[in-house]
């Protein structure tokens, strides 16, 4: 029988009624399919499990980590003693306001959160489409693609923070920049988000989301486990076009590559450890550096 630790017999104790996962492997919740296992990750259900879960962590002296769907980080390969909140089952909750505006819960899918608004003939959501993350994530970190970003219609979020308190806040006073909002700098948790979008036709919308999606399908690699975009794009131009001119296309360290197909893009090839990741990021941007003089930041978060 495996022998709990104090973290874990404790947490179990006071959290009866939440599902709990002990020693969860993290690559089983990242799209690179990297990470070590997790003490132990929680899945509320709802927000006043999320509320009673940060109620007992702070009881604990434990600051707990917030996962969504997995999509942009890249997990450490030891594992991660403490807690992880997954929040991709919680509150699946997709509300249309009035004739512009939706509330949508931090776990339902970009992708779901897009078709959902088309379905309603509401634009604006389009770019959303062929993002993979939550919209918790998305509001998170003001995901974008195609010109598009959550910046240009989110209104209002709804957070919680490490205490269990609600406080909902508008997106001005979310400061967003590019891929960046204050919680990363101040802390709190997205709970849902209400988006402002502009009535059109559902089958125009569904067009463009196709649309998207194609020049998605043709230019990344979408086959492979990945994090998407592994750099932010820089001033002065494209991380990938800078990482194709320094000719490191398809350059490898352990299972990790540059894709061949998009040299923005890291890929795991099949047994990619965390170390192999970061090497490579490393080394392709010393590479860019001295080839462009140009400085590459991580855009993929690094646990």
């Amino acid at each position: 029988m495996t022998i709990m630790t104090d973290f874990q017999q404790k947490i179990s104790a006071l959290l009866p009624n939440i599902e709990l996962r002990l020693e969860e492997p993290m690559a089983k919740h990242t799209s690179f399919h990297i990470g070590g296992p997790v003490e132990v990750m929680a899945f509320p259900q709802n927000k006043e499990a999320l509320r009673e879960i940060l109620k007992v962590s702070a009881l604990l002296d434990c600051k707990p980590a917030i996962l969504g769907a997995g999509t942009n980080i890249l997990a450490p390969d030891e594992g991660i003693r403490g807690l992880i909140v997954c929040l991709k089952n919680c509150e699946d909750s997709l509300v249309q306001l009035d004739a512009t505006h939706i509330q949508v819960s931090a776990g339902v899918s970009m992708a779901r959160c897009a078709a959902f608004a088309a379905n309603l003939g509401l634009s604006g959501l389009e770019f959303a489409h062929g993002i993979p993350g939550s919209v918790g994530g998305g509001v998170y970190m003001n995901a974008g693609a195609y010109g598009g970003e959550i910046c240009q219609v989110c209104t209002q979020v709804e957070i919680m923070d490490l205490d269990g308190s609600s406080r909902t806040i508008s997106g001005e006073e979310m400061a967003f920049s590019y891929r960046h909002s204050r919680l990363e700098d101040e802390g709190g948790i997205v709970v849902s988000a209400t988006f402002s979008l502009v009535p059109k036709a559902a089958d125009e919308i569904r067009s463009t989301m196709q649309e998207l999606m194609c020049r998605r399908r043709n230019s990344q690699p979408l086959d492979m486990p990945s994090a998407g975009s592994t750099f932010k794009r820089p001033v002065g131009g494209y991380a990938a076009e800078l990482i194709d001119r320094t000719g490191l296309k398809g350059y490898r360290v352990g299972g990790a590559a540059v894709s061949e197909k998009h040299a923005g893009f890291v890929v795991n090839l099949g047994g990619a450890t965390s170390r192999d990741v970061q090497k490579l990021m490393e080394e392709v941007s010393c590479k860019v550096l001295a080839h462009t003089g140009i400085q590459l930041e991580p855009e993929v978060r690094i646990w």
